[in-house]
């Protein structure tokens, strides 16, 4: 994962001077325990924001159309990301993606399934609760706040962690644990929102 340190390095100077990056709750991620990091979705920039925000190495899943650019297949395998089928069950996607948390991994993802294209939060998909569901990670919810505008302050805050212990034995749905994600997402926006 040398590439990934490196470019991990080299984006925070940039983020740190181009979008004054702060980040908020860095603590709230276990140094060793699996970890399910779970953020809305405004900007191509928020996967490279994350890993760089984060204490930890994230891996992301990655829709497989990225993986046939030969250049961006390369760079994706190197930086530990790997591709899921849109739209679809892609059960080798899930399967990688329970087996990374896990391992004691961070899996990153993106329950909106898409980038919002008007910055509100949308709808979650039944994927981040069937991850925080059927595995042994910690689930901790995320929210990027800004534009992505050249000197305007982007901030990354990791809140605290969710417990589904409730949750995982009353054997309740996945699309019920993603709506239990998207409201703690939700908290953490509307928090920062009364705080501008």
């Amino acid at each position: 994962m040398y590439l990934y340190h490196l470019g991990k390095v080299i984006l925070f100077v940039v983020f740190k001077i181009v979008f004054r990056l702060e980040v908020i709750g860095k603590e709230n991620i276990p140094k060793q325990q699996g970890v399910l990091l779970c953020s809305n979705h405004i900007s191509n920039f928020d996967p490279p924001i994350l890993g760089v925000a984060s204490p930890r190495i994230v891996r992301f899943m990655a829709k497989q159309e990225l993986f046939h650019n030969p250049f961006l297949n390369w760079l994706l395998i190197r930086i530990g990301g790997f591709p899921v089928k849109r739209g679809l069950g892609d059960k080798q996607a899930l399967r990688t993606g329970l087996e990374l948390l896990n391992n004691g991994e961070v899996m990153g993802i993106f329950p909106e399934g898409t980038r919002s294209k008007t910055g509100k939060l949308g709808k979650g998909l039944a994927g981040a609760g069937f991850f925080a569901l059927r595995s042994n990670a910690v689930v901790i919810p995320c929210a990027i706040v800004g534009t992505y505008k050249p000197f305007k302050k982007i901030k990354v805050i990791f809140g605290k962690q969710i417990n589904f212990n409730q949750l995982k034995n009353e054997k309740r749905s996945a699309k019920e644990g993603t709506e239990v994600i998207m409201h703690e997402i939700r908290k953490l926006l509307e928090k920062e929102r009364r705080n501008i």
